[in-house]
């Protein structure tokens, strides 16, 4: 159905919801690029207050992507809980915003409230709002996960160590974790980006991260991030898979471009058993852009094709996800604003909506972007309560070749805001005497064991 919105003496008409939620969305090169975008300030404020006043019941029975086509869309339909969205069925967009920054929004009743969100209403409301009201919905929302150690408890982040090499060395992938773990970090998951695909390559790493982590006892869970089909032929040859990996988007499309769809990704949660205090075995990683990128979007902004995303990541109760906010390029998200205001958003969908959401914070070097725009959005993504983040020796992936954040960068963020670690990995820092009770590194004697282990590794 159409909808319209008069300013002045102009008269604005969109189409269907689609296109409203699409010319609400703040500028971003990749809605431009799509075509989708809102021509200028005052056709962008117009979709806003039309936006404002659309009723969250419309979003039930108006379909941004049919039915028929598309099996996110089907599974949003088909596990949205009646009962948990009759509290707010009766609100407008604007309504929940309302609602979602007042002081009956607590910790509690957003939980409560998660399963009755269609992703599309929880990127509609963002789509009103401002940083601040990102960040503080989002610290609000409390969203746990456990598999060998607990994520997502209040005043704490956690940090996935990110030991990528370009030729898969595996002497220089085991110095890069080391040093990661002498700075205090890699209790969200020691993940490792391939460089190559092989049955071969994937085991060897796979091997030597669980016999790091079976050597010093260490709580956290090891994953590499290649294919999903690749994982499970590893799991099927006994390899020691902990998590399982993969990139996932926000329409049918978009996933099959991937190689993947709900059923392969079902059957992959339920190929493993290997943790200790949890259950949640599977890991994702999105970015707005994706399903642009694949040209299976289907006329839909790249926010609200995110958002859609985590219907999908929902439905299988991960560890963790994340957003690699700017690593697809400046075609979809130009220049540091763009990817500060991109990450917050991500990051209050994705708490909004139930998961354990954290923030590659990153950027490519052809983007307008640099390290004190990364700084800022560490920082408030820090103050909205994130799960974790990226630990990237110097900050630079020699393999992925982007920037993202360091391990230095996880202290400085964790000592401003009096952030502490996932409690498991906290009391095996304390009891390995890297940090000291209060969480500080301590200055580490030359025959201590992680040092022993691997000679060259040095702080």
């Amino acid at each position: 159905m159409p909808y319209g919105q008069t300013i002045g003496v102009e008269h604005f008409r969109f189409a269907d919801l689609r296109e409203v939620l699409a010319k609400a969305s703040p500028p971003r090169s990749g809605d431009t690029l799509a075509g989708v975008a809102a021509s200028g300030a005052v056709e962008r404020l117009a979709a806003r207050m039309c936006l404002a006043d659309v009723p969250l019941a419309r979003f039930l029975s108006e379909a941004l992507i049919p039915y028929e086509r598309d099996e996110i869309t089907r599974l949003i339909m088909d596990t949205h809980d009646p009962a948990a969205f009759a509290p707010v069925a009766h609100f407008c967009v604007g309504d929940l915003r309302d609602w979602l920054l007042s002081e009956r929004a607590t910790a509690e009743s957003l939980a409560a409230l998660a399963p009755g969100l269609r992703p599309e209403m929880a990127a509609a409301v963002s789509k009103l709002m401002r940083h601040q009201d990102l960040i503080l919905v989002a610290a609000k929302c409390r969203v746990l996960t456990r598999f060998r150690n607990t994520l997502g408890l209040p005043g704490r982040l956690a940090v996935r160590l990110q030991p990528n090499h370009p030729t898969d060395d595996l002497r220089g992938i085991a110095a890069s974790m080391l040093d990661g773990l002498l700075y205090g970090c890699g209790d969200a998951v020691v993940g490792v980006n391939p460089a190559g695909d092989s049955a071969r390559t994937i085991t060897e790493l796979l091997k030597m991260l669980d016999h790091v982590r079976q050597r010093f006892d260490i709580p956290t869970q090891c994953c590499v991030l290649t294919h999903v089909t690749h994982q499970i032929t590893a799991i099927e040859q006994g390899a020691p898979v902990d998590l399982v990996f993969q990139s996932i988007a926000g329409t049918e499309g978009a996933n099959a471009s991937f190689g993947v769809n709900l059923a392969l990704l079902r059957e992959a949660a339920l190929s493993l058993r290997r943790g200790t205090v949890g259950d949640n075995v599977m890991y994702f990683e999105t970015g707005q852009g994706s399903a642009l990128s694949s040209g299976t979007h289907h006329g839909v902004d790249q926010q609200t094709c995110e958002a859609r995303a985590y219907a999908l990541a929902r439905e299988l109760r991960p560890l963790l996800i994340n957003t690699v906010v700017g690593f697809i390029g400046p075609e979809y998200l130009y220049d540091g604003k763009q990817i500060i205001r991109a990450g917050l958003e991500d990051h209050f969908c994705g708490k909004l909506l139930g998961l354990p959401m954290g923030c590659d914070v990153c950027h490519t070097s052809h983007c307008e972007a640099d390290h004190d725009d990364m700084d800022t959005l560490l920082t408030l993504l820090g103050c909205a309560g994130v799960t974790f983040v990226m630990g990237v020796p110097g900050a630079d992936d020699i393999m992925l070749n982007y920037q993202s954040t360091s391990f230095h960068d996880a202290l400085y963020v964790r000592e401003l805001l009096g952030l502490r670690r996932a409690p498991e990995f906290e009391a095996w820092l304390e009891r390995m005497q890297i940090t000291d009770t209060a969480g500080r590194l301590r200055r580490l004697q030359a025959n201590h064991a992680l040092l022993e282990a691997f000679p060259g590794t040095t702080r």
